[in-house]
């Protein structure tokens, strides 16, 4: 319960009353991030502290513990050119940096008399990636491995950063998209990193005794090509809607629609997404859900329903199977409908910024069909021309048909046009935490049927590459290397990385795929890919 004597102000903590997903009281701490005076009480806007911002929402006074209140700190000064400690906020990452760098000058200072200069950054970063290969005692991974890491799981933009020791990163929040942790795996102690034994080099698989569990051999490593001195390069920060957190605000943190209908469904939005000022204090935001214009009142959307000739996406429907169709948009064709499309899509991303140049994109939409029309599903965005392999920008399920599957297909049929298209793609970084889910389901999925579909020749055991399997799925090959990481396939055995399929890891991928009705049929798909890199300002 709130108490009327203190004064609840923007930065504050305390706990606040909400029902998990059991529909049980819970009281996460919250912070609050705006307060608004109604007509007989006050309102407070909250950010659940280490859940999604998805959550957030405005609750009322009875909500708050005002016994555990925090009042937010004061903000530290700016920081010295000494950098001395105090002279701003640390923070986890800065306080194990520095731990190390003490460990470091430590280590290498003579232990009596004189005291060395504090070395500069480059040279630390480069003197702790050395320690740790001599201190950590897994076996190395292919050098691919290391590319995987930053092209899948990018943490810094800085591309000076180097791996730094296993304690430091068990401390820190590692190297993810979305703050879920992924560990990397150090080299072994005294062992030598094997040469590249060149791309060809064939994975072996055979049959243990228990038929249903085969364990497939790894060739020793192949050279990556996003990363030539082995340091994990920063991904590139372009896209339709771009990662960009400098414009971060109280503002922009906060959901400023209540609601938008969008044909028979009613949308809650997740974050904020800026549609016009005066339209925010509105109640409901109508769309019409055939050219996503956005309206005041659903006597204006009446009334523009009758002008409105479209019924289905502009643009040209490149397949259709059943219901579902797919409609690819050039966005300097159809500005207006892409513009209106980002700005839908804002409403469900938090992790991308809007941006109304959508000339460099193309857009996929995904429609279902009934006598009414066709009915937006999903889409993904992707450039016309990517110098880093992209074949996603943004991707995402609208609410009302997300856990239905369609979001495994929007990302399958965006592998098979990198399949006709003759190339191997990779979704743009950073991905969102359901994204991430979706393409680690879906590249297992992809990779475990190709492995438990290898069948042996004149009795010997079956054999594959990475290289083949990327070329089979047009999964870049770090992508394939980071999901057997994830499953936690990959051991080492007699000087030989081996993936090790179990009785588990084979069942619980057939009830998967029992569940997963719908599949892109590539009879069905209508597409020819065009040379962007002719065509000028396209």
């Amino acid at each position: 319960m709130a108490d009327s004597s203190v004064e609840i102000i923007e930065g504050c903590r305390l706990p606040v009353l909400r029902k998990n997903q059991e529909n049980e009281d819970e009281w996460p701490l919250a912070e609050i991030l705006s307060v608004k005076d109604i007509p007989g009480r006050k309102l407070y806007y909250v950010h659940y502290i280490d859940f999604n911002k998805r959550l957030d929402e405005w609750v009322t006074p009875d909500r708050l513990d005002m016994k555990k209140l925090q009042f937010p700190k004061k903000e530290a000064k700016t920081p010295t050119k000494n950098g001395l400690s105090g002279s701003r906020p640390s923070s986890p990452e800065r306080d194990v940096r520095k731990s190390l760098d003490l460990n470091v000058q430590s280590a290498s200072a003579p232990s009596r008399g004189k005291t060395l200069p504090t070395p500069k950054r480059k040279a630390e970063s480069v003197s702790l990636a050395t320690q740790v290969t001599a201190a950590t005692p897994v076996p190395s991974l292919p050098s691919s491995t290391e590319a995987t890491q930053a092209s899948v799981y990018p943490a810094m933009r800085d591309s000076s950063f180097s791996i730094k020791s296993r304690e430091e990163h068990e401390q820190l929040t590692s190297l993810t998209t979305n703050g879920t942790t992924r560990r990397l795996i150090p080299a072994q102690p005294g062992r030598k990193r094997k040469n590249c034994g060149g791309t060809d080099e064939m994975v072996k698989v055979f049959q243990n005794n228990n038929p249903r569990c085969s364990t497939i051999y790894l060739p020793p490593g192949e050279d990556s090509q996003d990363s030539s001195d082995g340091i994990p390069s920063a991904p590139r920060m372009t896209g339709s809607l771009v990662s960009d957190r400098s414009h971060d605000d109280i503002v922009t943190r906060m959901k400023n629609i209540d609601c938008i209908e969008l044909g028979r469904h009613r949308l809650k939005p997740w974050y904020f997404s800026p549609y016009p000022q005066e339209l925010t204090a509105l109640p409901i935001l109508y769309l019409c859900e055939f050219c996503l214009k956005y309206l005041k009142s659903l006597k204006c959307l009446q009334r523009h329903l009758t002008k409105c000739n479209l019924r289905h996406p502009p643009g040209n429907e490149i397949y259709r199977k059943g219901t579902i169709s797919f409609f690819e948009i050039d966005g300097r064709k159809n500005k207006t409908y892409s513009q209106n499309l980002c700005l839908l899509a804002k409403c469900f991303l938090d992790h991308k910024t809007l941006y109304y140049d959508t000339d460099p994109f193309l857009f996929y939409v995904m429609t279902e069909y009934d006598s009414k029309g066709f009915h937006i599903v999903g889409y993904f965005s992707k450039e016309k021309e990517s110098t880093e392999d992209y074949n996603v920008a943004c991707i995402l399920t609208l609410p009302p048909y997300q856990r239905r599957g369609y979001g495994k297909l929007l990302i399958e049929f965006s592998y098979e046009l990198s399949k006709v298209e003759g190339k191997t793609g990779t979704p743009e970084k950073p991905l969102s935490d359901l994204g991430l889910l979706s393409y680690r389901s879906y590249w297992s999925q992809t990779i475990l049927e190709i492995l438990m579909n290898l069948k042996s020749e004149n009795g010997e055991r079956p054999q594959i590459t990475i290289n083949e399997i990327s070329e089979i799925t047009s999964v870049k090959k770090e992508d394939v290397i980071s999901t057997l990481q994830y499953l936690n396939l990959i051991n080492y055995y007699k000087g030989q990385y081996i993936l090790t399929l179990s009785e588990d890891i084979v069942e619980g991928h057939e009830r998967a795929m029992q569940k997963r009705h719908l599949r892109i049929d590539p009879k069905c798909l209508h597409f020819t890919p065009k040379d962007w890199s002719k065509r000028g300002k396209w």
